[in-house]
């Protein structure tokens, strides 16, 4: 669900103040995706909370909410950047009582989890009937999939243990009550960037060099630096690019609200 325990807080990826603006952005519309089906005050569990940004968004839009994170360093980082006390546990050690939740966020979480379908057992058994999950998960069947091949930006093998498409999810969502009543294509939270990503991984040595850089995962690299700068001004054309695919339904991630049957 998330990269391996550390002792310390987690650091904040490189140029995270510069787009805290655009990340909130990106919670608004993740909220607006489930207003609908559970409004505020509703109680919100989001698991694989990470550094807890998504959780304080919440909070701060009226949602009764809290998150389950396996990672301490960034249950730790939580409290210090948003003040957030997020539970120290991954979905199968949460603990949650049956029935006891009115919404759940699964936000690029099911393909790093061992058992997917235990997993998405475990979120709707939280969940009242008519509760809502809202699930994003990178597409198999997307065209940055095709285009990208085995250097695909949202390939990330071996942290990334499954990959879905949008059937997929459907189905398996289906098999444990819980009935998708819509799926979003079109997502800028990660779309644009995983295409020219992908794109720009067929010329560095490295894959998703830019993306493990900021995230301080990768070593400072001059190569694969100055090839990932000279693509920059290719970013507008990989969002035009994606937004086709988007709109015609292959976008490189989706996310699916479904409601629990009951």
């Amino acid at each position: 669900m998330s990269a391996p325990a550390r002792s310390g807080a987690a650091a904040a990826p490189r140029g995270a103040r510069v787009a805290a603006p655009v990340l909130a952005g990106f919670d608004r519309r993740r909220l607006r995706m489930l207003r609908r089906a559970a409004p505020p005050p509703a109680r919100l569990v989001d698991a694989g909370a990470g550094r807890g940004r998504f959780v304080s968004a919440a909070r701060a839009a009226g949602y009764r909410a809290e998150g389950l994170e396996p990672d301490p360093g960034r249950v730790v980082a939580a409290a210090a950047a948003y003040g957030v006390e997020l539970a120290a546990a991954g979905i199968e050690g949460a603990g949650l009582e049956p029935g006891s939740v009115d919404a759940v966020t699964a936000w690029h979480v099911l393909e790093h989890v061992e058992d997917p379908d235990a997993a998405i057992a475990a979120l709707a058994g939280w969940l009242r009937p008519g509760g809502a999950l809202l699930v994003g998960v990178p597409n198999l069947d997307s065209l940055q999939a095709r285009l990208g091949g085995d250097r695909w930006y949202h390939l990330d093998l071996p942290r990334h243990r499954t990959h879905f498409t949008p059937a997929g999810v459907h189905a398996l969502l289906r098999r444990h009550g819980l009935r998708p009543v819509r799926t979003h294509h079109v997502l800028a939270e990660h779309n644009p960037f995983g295409m020219w990503q992908s794109l720009a991984n067929r010329l560095t040595r490295r894959r998703s060099y830019l993306f493990h850089l900021l995230r301080r995962e990768a070593p400072l690299d001059a190569r694969d630096l100055a090839v990932s700068l000279l693509a920059l001004p290719l970013l507008p054309l990989a969002a035009l690019l994606e937004l086709a695919a988007g709109l015609a339904r292959r976008g490189g991630t989706v996310a699916v609200l479904a409601l629990k049957d009951g």
